[in-house]
């Protein structure tokens, strides 16, 4: 039974996600938690990332893990969504209108002065780990959004490892001087509209707990709170 789905980028780090089940107990949460840990550590891995229900919160702690903040989870059935008119307009980088530098500085921009207490990585690093988490087609899910001709954010729709129709974001933002104008719920509610054409049956949003704006976004597209989880970090 996959209790976790884990994200592996080479020697840097694991990310892990809890699957919360209600029949499972928590000493075998527990003891599958502790096998993906002996198996981190004794492949020499840079460091990883949990999320996970707070109950286990002091079992980590005397883990060694440090926490990081907590994170709401939303959802949404996208099975009866529509396409509507909107004021922008995406593109694909797969497209080949921009380079992948050129995306890389919009995501760069797009990230700052994020609400959300995660530990950014260097941006080349995060380029990188796209086409490891999302495959060798990944310029296919890199989306960019241009308002009245200027760019507006990006969103990356994927389908999650370890599943067949749940839809992600693995990013989404807007860049800093459009914020605060409607732009973000739009560019959220097409980033699900993608998902839909991905073959995504529902969609799982993520958000600082602190992150008001990005839980209105949540809200104002019709996604109901599903879950609530503590980010967790070890480092070797």
């Amino acid at each position: 039974m996959n209790l976790f789905n884990i994200i592996k980028n080479k020697q840097e780090y694991w990310l892990v996600d809890q699957n919360k089940k209600e029949d499972i107990s928590t000493e075998l949460y527990i003891r599958e938690l502790t096998d993906i840990l002996g198996n981190w550590s004794r492949l020499e891995i840079g460091y990883l990332s949990l999320l996970m229900d707070e109950q286990y919160e002091n079992w980590l702690l005397e883990k060694k893990f440090d926490k990081i903040s907590s994170i709401v989870e939303y959802t949404r059935d996208l099975k009866e969504m529509q396409e509507t008119d909107n004021q922008i307009k995406c593109h694909a980088l797969a497209e080949g209108v921009i380079k992948d530098h050129e995306y890389a500085k919009l995501y760069e921009l797009c990230r700052s002065g994020s609400a959300n207490k995660n530990t950014k990585q260097p941006i080349a690093q995060v380029m990188s780990s796209l086409e490891n988490e999302l495959g060798p087609e990944w310029r296919k899910h890199c989306y960019y959004f241009l308002k009245d001709g200027a760019f507006a954010g990006i969103s990356i729709p994927h389908i999650e490892i370890g599943t067949e129709d749940e839809g992600r974001l693995f990013y989404f933002g807007v860049v800093p001087e459009l914020r605060g104008q409607g732009i973000g719920a739009q560019i959220h509610r097409v980033s699900m509209e993608l998902l839909k054409q991905f073959q995504a049956t529902y969609y799982v949003g993520s958000t600082d707990v602190n992150n008001t704006n990005m839980i209105k976004v949540f809200e104002k597209n019709g996604c109901q709170l599903r879950d609530k989880k503590g980010i967790y970090k070890i480092v070797r």
